[in-house]
């Protein structure tokens, strides 16, 4: 019975000063295997099921694997912000740690095992501190284990950071704030690597290989560690049915020549020659099916795997590559820039058939993207600079969905891109930077042609990046010994997209002339990468005079050496305003009418820098003018007359209100509150204790503004103390006297009392 599975726990201690404890079938125990890994307070509940099949003739011919990765709120103690205060979709780091859980244990499960898999990893509790990742992989890599799914594991994973050039084992997130490198590695049973993830801020490629060494030194105790767990557990493992050994040679027989023919025309692009291949496919298959009568189990992996051999042996055997280049070769790269006036900065970038158009688009900061999927551990995070990656289906020929969210190989090649790019763009950028890559033709590595064409548009858009970035990805050809080493191995430069099938790894760098900014590794032999071919792989990635980054570097060089100087017409301008703070009310009108008007009509963007500050984002130098002669405009009908300091005004009540009046002094004035304290020697509690009414005058004294708030401070007590008007500053004119002038001067003032003493 399952239930009664035996409890398993157990804990080790790692190179970090954390240690890692796991459960084993404490919870779940319906499934194929339970493991709860702990680190601190953090814990990440990991289960396995497999759907075991009758075996058919026509199984698929992939691993259907499917994980999943959830960060829930109530792990930290939190409510989900959103309008249902529950968790809704996966969410862009959801799905990205889900790949990168899904690349270090698929290269593990043995060849034939095409069941339906479901790896499910659910955060118990997050103490803000611990990244969950790594330690998912880890808890996977024991549930898998402890299983009876057929998985040649175990593996370990860790991260590594480096902090004034040390290196730290599974750093805090703290600590990763301030690290120049996030390394994630998996490591086997043999030391070898399984699965490689990484960005770095310009790391050498040295200290990069220091920092993978470390890596496996540190993952080899927590293999042994799940492998005691595993001989507990007591569980055995699926048997799988191998390929048919005479099925292999028959089909070999019939499709050997053909295939030869096809791989070694180096005249057919990748449309032709999968098409020459879907053709020989078939025709083998209906000559098989022929000659047996029923369908042999297993026909097309059999096929696929004999695909593959022949392939492989023409890389051993010829030294030849199916487009007839060497091992060390690029492909023929064409650059363009500024392609269309209009973008604020574009490139397109050609490596053989992989076509990438890259675009650059600016908006101010308020646009940038806020994301609060981690505001339950570390707050709402802000990215003004994005790299968003596009494959639409024509791409590769194909027809399919061109709308919607991206999928998750987009989300994947998209995020490889951005951190490849991150690392040379400035820091304090005035405005956001939006980069849109969309692959046009694609046969082989359109990420690393993504970083190129991003690298192109930034210079054409005017950025000063701190130097060229470009990316390749480096492929391995291996033999395999009879013990399972590697005994023989070819590393290809610059893969195509059929020498990515039929090879074992995709070793994806990305990195200027002298230092890595991303690198990402998708191996899919079994045995795992050793750290010999690993250094090799980056060797042939390396920035110098003879190896691949730095060549295309050159050539880059010769669409733009260096960021545009001179300004287009369309590059966003950004200026500063200054708004007193008794005019803000003015400037800004109610719930900010104002500033949406000026976004409506010109498309500038105002937002607030400090009390009295504001930035202003203009799309152009036009709708820049456009939005200052709006803004000058009003300004100028808000403009009011400068009052003098312990000048006597009269001004009108427009409004009476319990806690005072307010009055108007001048027609382009707002009305001004005269508080109850400052109508009267006496204390009152009503202004209508004085008889006052709405239109009457009201004489008061101007004692400035307050400074703070910027509201006027105005008296009436102080004039009715001193027994005497005192002289007026202004006059407003009543409907009955019109002919009176509606603001007097002291001079018109002294007239006018003249008058008076002749009269009497």
């Amino acid at each position: 019975m399952i239930l009664l599975r035996k409890i398993i726990k157990q804990s080790i201690q790692i190179r970090s000063a954390s240690c890692i404890s796991f459960r084993i079938n404490e919870l779940a125990r319906f499934s194929d295997g339970s493991a709860i890994a702990q680190m601190n307070n953090t814990s990440v509940l990991v289960t396995s099921v497999s759907k075991a099949k009758v075996p058919s003739a026509n199984p698929p011919s992939f691993l259907p694997l499917t994980v999943d990765y959830r960060e829930k709120a109530a792990a930290a103690g939190r409510i989900p912000t959103n309008h249902l205060r529950r968790e809704l979709g996966l969410t862009d780091h959801e799905i990205l740690t889900g790949r990168m859980i899904d690349r270090s244990i698929r290269p593990l499960f043995l060849n034939g095992y095409t069941y339906d898999t479901q790896v499910t990893c659910n955060i118990l509790s997050a103490d803000g501190t611990t990244e969950p990742d790594v330690l998912a992989i880890n808890a996977a890599s024991a549930s898998l284990a402890t299983s009876d799914i057929p998985w040649n594991g175990p593996i370990a994973s860790v991260r590594i950071g480096c902090i004034d050039g040390q290196f730290i084992v599974n750093p805090s997130r703290q600590q990763m704030q301030k690290s120049d490198l996030n390394l994630v590695v998996s490591v086997n049973p043999k030391g070898h690597l399984v699965m490689i993830d990484a960005s770095a801020n310009r790391l050498s490629d040295e200290k990069f290989y220091s920092a993978l060494q470390l890596s496996v030194e540190s993952c080899l105790p927590i293999i042994e560690h799940i492998k005691s767990l595993s001989s507990k557990s007591k569980r055995t493992k699926i048997e799988l049915q191998k390929f048919d050994p005479t099925l292999v040679e028959k089909l070999s027989t019939l499709c050997y020549d053909r295939l030869l023919q096809i791989f070694t025309d180096s005249t057919l692009d990748k449309i032709a020659r999968d098409t020459a291949i879907t053709v020989v496919r078939q025709e083998v298959l209906n000559e098989i099916l022929t000659k047996e009568g029923t369908t042999p189990v297993n026909l097309t992996d059999t096929f696929g795997y004999v695909v593959k051999q022949i392939f492989r042996n023409l890389i051993f055997e010829r030294s030849h590559r199916c487009d007839g280049r060497s091992f060390d070769q690029v492909r023929p790269i064409s650059c363009q820039v500024n392609l269309y006036d209009s973008l604020h900065g574009s490139a397109l970038f050609q490596r053989g058939q992989t076509q990438v158009l890259c675009t650059v688009a600016f908006d101010a900061l308020d646009s940038q993207y806020r994301h609060n999927e981690f505001a339950w551990r570390t707050g709402i995070k802000r990215k003004p600079f994005i790299l968003h990656y596009e494959f639409p289906p024509y791409a590769t020929n194909e027809i399919g969905r061109t709308y919607g969210r991206a999928d998750r190989r987009e989300l994947g090649h998209g995020a490889l891109a951005e951190k490849g790019v991150e690392p040379v763009v400035p820091n304090e950028l005035p405005f956001m930077i939006r980069l849109t890559s969309e692959v046009l033709e694609s046969n082989g590595s359109s990420s690393m042609a993504s970083v190129c064409a991003a690298s192109l548009a930034l210079m054409d858009a005017g950025i000063n990046i701190h130097e060229p970035v470009a990316g390749v990805a480096i492929g391995l050809v291996s033999k395999c010994a009879d013990d399972g080493s590697i005994s023989d191995h070819r590393v290809l430069t610059d893969i195509l997209g059929i020498e990515d099938y039929m090879g074992d790894t995709d070793f994806k760098v990305a990195g200027t002339r002298n230092s890595i900014t991303a690198l990402q590794a998708d191996i899919k032999n079994m045995e795992g990468l050793p750290l010999n071919i690993v250094k090799e792989a980056l060797q042939a990635a390396k920035g110098n005079s003879l190896d691949a980054r730095c060549k295309i570097i050159d050539i880059m060089n010769t669409a733009i050496q260096q960021p545009r100087q001179t300004k287009k017409y369309n590059t966003p301008e950004l200026e500063t305003l200054t708004i007193p703070s008794h005019k803000r009310r003015r400037f800004l009108g109610v719930g900010g009418i104002n500033l949406k008007k000026i976004l409506a009509q010109t498309g500038v963007t105002i937002s607030p820098i400090d009390e009295i500050t504001y930035s202003i984002f203009a799309p152009n130098k036009d709708a820049l003018n456009e939005a200052k002669q709006i803004i000058d405009k009003l300004l100028e009908e808000m403009k009011e007359p400068e009052l003098e300091f312990g000048g006597i005004y009269t001004g009108k009540i427009v409004e009476i209100r319990s806690n005072g009046v307010l009055i108007q002094l001048f027609p382009t004035m707002s009305p001004v509150l005269l508080p109850n304290s400052q109508l009267d020697r006496r204390k009152i509690d009503h202004p209508s204790a004085l008889g006052l009414n709405v239109g009457d005058d009201l004489q008061v004294k101007y004692f400035g503004r307050d400074p703070v708030s910027g509201t006027m401070r105005l008296s009436r007590k102080i004039l009715l103390s001193t027994g005497g008007v005192g002289p007026v500053r202004n006059f407003i004119a009543t409907d009955k006297d019109e002919k009176r002038p509606g603001i007097w001067d002291t001079q018109s003032l002294k007239s006018t009392i003249s008058d008076e003493k002749e009269k009497l």
